[in-house]
């Protein structure tokens, strides 16, 4: 008797680990500052801001976020320096166990008027993950994945169906295989026209290790974009990350617990290209930071 198998990643997470190494935490586009609270009775207010390094204006949001635990029910709200209202709700393992249910609408008190209106499910169970979503306002579209997972093997597939033209106007495929230590993951994007393959080794406790490979042939002129990246982890409280591509950019991240609550991450990005360029709207290097706040 086989034993059950776990719930596999969505469709958006196949290749996560490799995606969060070589993204995530590499604060040199902007400079953020985020603000997090949270009252007795589960309600969490996030403030955020944000400046791009070559822009002068600063972009934010205040968030509210409720959460009701014992009723499967969560509300978001979001209100943006741009004017704009965003809200989110969702019910999770009260029509059906395993079975998520969402709703998220963007509106603009300016012109008075909903910008997007979209309703998404997701279903999982042992060795399947299932979702779908209707974007009312556009299309209006109706898309679809599936990711199948048997003792380590995982298996998707994407397809996107325009309701108003009656066609499919996107498909993708997936395959990997996820370990503890490492994933490998290959997708075929737009419509099997585009390829990636990332690759994610967690060597040591301390160390971990990724690459992604892209060929697009409407981005990538010259074949393959390669990137490679690594995280190392100082202390408790401490890592730095690295990576560089086939471009010659090499980026460089930070990330310092300072105290509980209080964190800080700085970032670079230098083209080795173009060391002695000096450039002053900083297309060539770029440095930013992050600090988050949370109580």
């Amino acid at each position: 008797m086989s034993l059950p198998q776990p719930v596999p990643p969505s469709w958006k997470d196949l290749g996560k680990s490799s995606t969060d190494l070589l993204q995530k935490d590499y604060h040199f586009l902007s400079n953020s500052l985020e603000v997090k609270t949270k009252t007795p009775n589960g309600v969490t207010f996030k403030v955020a801001g944000n400046q791009p390094s070559h822009s002068s204006v600063i972009a934010g949001d205040v968030e509210a976020k409720f959460v009701n635990k014992k009723q499967g029910l969560t509300f978001t709200g979001t209100w943006t320096t741009a004017n704009v209202l965003k809200a989110q709700a969702e019910v999770e393992n009260q029509i059906a166990n395993g079975l998520k249910v969402e709703l998220l609408s963007t509106l603009s008190p300016a012109k008075g008027n909903a910008k997007t209106l979209v309703i998404n499910g997701a279903y999982k169970q042992s060795g399947i993950h299932s979702r779908a979503a209707l974007d009312v306002l556009k299309g209006p579209t109706f898309t679809a994945d599936t990711v199948f997972g048997r003792d380590g093997f995982l298996v998707g597939a994407e397809a996107a169906y325009n309701v108003t033209e009656g066609r499919v106007s996107r498909y993708a495929l997936a395959a990997g295989f996820s370990a503890p230590e490492y994933a490998v993951t290959l997708h075929a994007l737009n419509d099997l026209k585009s390829f990636t393959a990332s690759y994610y080794h967690r060597v040591s406790a301390d160390v971990e290790a990724g690459a992604k490979a892209v060929y697009d042939p409407k981005l990538s002129a010259n074949g393959v974009a390669i990137e490679v990246g690594t995280k190392t982890y100082l202390d408790s409280a401490a890592f730095v990350k690295a990576k560089i591509n086939n471009s010659g950019v090499l980026a460089l991240g930070y990330t310092q617990s300072l105290r509980p609550g209080l964190k800080a991450s700085f970032g670079v990005a230098v083209d080795t290209q173009k060391l002695n360029e000096v450039n002053p709207t900083g297309a060539a290097h770029k440095v930013g930071m992050n600090f988050v706040f949370e109580a």
